[in-house]
């Protein structure tokens, strides 16, 4: 009796196995099935998570799971957060980080204070159950909105006029800054400024500084590093510490606009600056915490008054796009509107700060005028070598006066490091650099519309196509062209580098080495 009761206990539990393992099945479940009997085997294209995740659903996915863990994400980080309810465990967060940007896994635990994170938000543009997104901030811009006390004003980055389109059904790429602009007055916010006015005057900074530092003028090594890209900056930090000296002093554009607005627009304007909000709408996630770094308050420096942030709120493109959604704004619907105006003006060689090469294209163009005096020719109005996707990329120009302009491009870390590793072992022949966290630049930030799961080349190359195209479409393509730029320093700032720009514009960064252990390799 004995033996016939333990075989129909084992009989009823292979059954209530089967039975278990159909009905997980059955609700679409099977990689949870899989996980829990160790039977089922997933081809890379199951746990890559090919197709389309339109981000508005924002629900877990039915995809396959195969454990191989997930990075690390402080509960305070101000730039992206996990909901563990979505999170299957697929690694795909941990891939980017360690293979494309090269932070994961290139230090020794324990970490010191903080978990090392660039706040790049890769990982959330990677993550196929949308387990991973930007720090949600849109509560504070609608309650600012709704403050009749508040002055809010708002900055649109280049990249999201080429992306913003694809959450309302758009295809990648399209052109929809006069229908954004639009878009954020019905939103109701009193200003609706470009940040590509300041991108311009950045490239009058940092362009000025590049001939100084060649010169001998300013005592600074080269190359110069572009400083535009947070993640980048922050990388730096970390991983090369003994390179910071050669990172452009120049605040991002972002932050330049944001000290401006609070002190040169509120005076033109005649408005209190205690009484603005500044917003800006990025494609990046690393620019939330841009805002907070301790040394972005120049604007309170200025007036003397505590509590003033240059930038107060940062907004992704997605983030935008669900502001829109919730207003029932039909971006599609729109007219096209201009910006307005004093600080709303742009040119060619600010709208491809968006993609990568473009900073780089932009100072060249800007270096050679203030060397020289005359326009630059043709092959500076389309500096081929530094555009496309090759991870990095190398270009020569002559100037007179100077001689060889020697430039080199990356994006993403793991192509930085290269360039880092020479410079740091004095094998760099280039007197710049530009440095972009993520790949392909801001037109695939980590606050960008999620495209394909893992994100592909493919819309890359349609957004970079839709900046280019505009670039060459406009009759000014050059930063010293902007007007409104040329009367901020003719009324403000006097000149490039002058010591009221050196105070608002321009800023220095800090070793964060003593938070990790670094590793010269990788680990493992």
């Amino acid at each position: 009796m004995k033996d016939s009761k333990s075989g129909l206990n084992e009989k009823k539990t292979m059954d209530r196995r089967s039975f278990f393992k159909k009905m997980i099945a059955g609700a679409g479940l099977v990689g949870v099935a899989g996980s829990l009997t160790g039977c089922l085997r997933q081809s890379p294209e199951q746990t890559g998570g090919q197709g389309w995740l339109p981000y508005q659903y924002n629900v877990a996915g039915n995809l396959p799971a195969q454990v191989r863990g997930r990075v690390p994400i402080d509960a305070d980080n101000p730039s992206i957060v996990r909901d563990d309810r979505k999170c299957i465990l697929c690694g795909q967060c941990l891939e980017v980080c360690e293979n494309i940007e090269s932070v994961y896994g290139y230090y020794n635990l324990p970490v010191i204070d903080e978990t090392i994170c660039v706040n790049c938000g890769q990982c959330s543009m990677a993550c196929p159950s949308g387990a991973i997104s930007e720090r949600d901030d849109t509560k504070k811009v609608f309650e600012a909105l709704e403050d009749p006390d508040k002055f809010v004003l708002i900055q649109t980055a280049p990249a999201t006029r080429v992306a913003l389109g694809e959450e309302f059904g758009l295809p990648a790429g399209t052109w929809v800054e006069g229908k954004q602009v639009a878009a954020l007055r019905r939103l109701g916010f009193d200003a609706v400024l470009d940040t590509n006015f300041s991108a311009d005057l950045t490239i009058m900074e940092e362009a000025t500084e590049l001939v100084k530092r060649i010169t001998g003028e300013v005592k600074k090594p080269l190359p110069q590093f572009t400083s535009c890209s947070p993640g980048w900056v922050k990388f730096c930090e970390y991983f090369y510490p003994e390179l910071i000296p050669n990172i452009s002093t120049c605040k991002s554009p972002q932050q330049m606009f944001g000290a401006l607005a609070k002190t040169y627009y509120a005076k033109k304007r005649g408005i209190a600056p205690e009484s603005i909000v500044s917003v800006s709408v990025m494609p990046c996630t690393a620019k939330k915490f841009e805002a907070q770094r301790p040394e972005m308050n120049d604007s309170a420096k200025y007036w003397k008054i505590d509590n003033l942030r240059d930038v107060d709120i940062v907004l992704t493109t997605r983030e935008l796009a669900r502001m829109l959604k919730a207003k029932h704004i039909d971006l599609t619907s729109l007219p096209d509107e201009n910006y307005d105006s004093l600080m709303g003006e742009d040119t060619g060689a600010a709208i491809i700060f968006g993609a990568t090469g473009g900073v780089m294209e932009a100072a060249a163009r800007t270096a050679y005028f203030l060397v020289t005096g005359n326009e630059p020719p043709e092959l500076f109005l389309n500096l081929a070598p530094v555009r496309g996707l090759a991870g990095v990329k190398e270009a020569e120009a002559e100037i007179p006066g100077v001689g060889t302009l020697r430039v080199a491009v990356c994006h993403g870390m793991a192509n930085g490091r290269k360039v880092l590793d020479a410079v740091r072992d004095g094998k760099a022949p280039w007197h710049f650099v530009e440095f972009m966290n993520c790949p392909g630049g801001c037109i695939a930030g980590g606050g960008q519309p999620r495209t394909a799961v893992p994100p592909t080349d493919a819309v890359r190359e349609q957004r970079l196509a839709s900046l280019y195209r505009a670039d060459a479409s406009l009759a000014k393509r050059k930063s010293h062209q902007n007007e409104e730029v040329a009367a901020l320093y003719r009324d403000f700032l006097e000149h490039p580098m002058s010591e009221l720009a050196e105070e608002l514009l321009h800023t220095d960064y800090h070793s964060r080495a003593d938070k990790l252990k670094r590793l010269l390799t990788r680990v493992g």
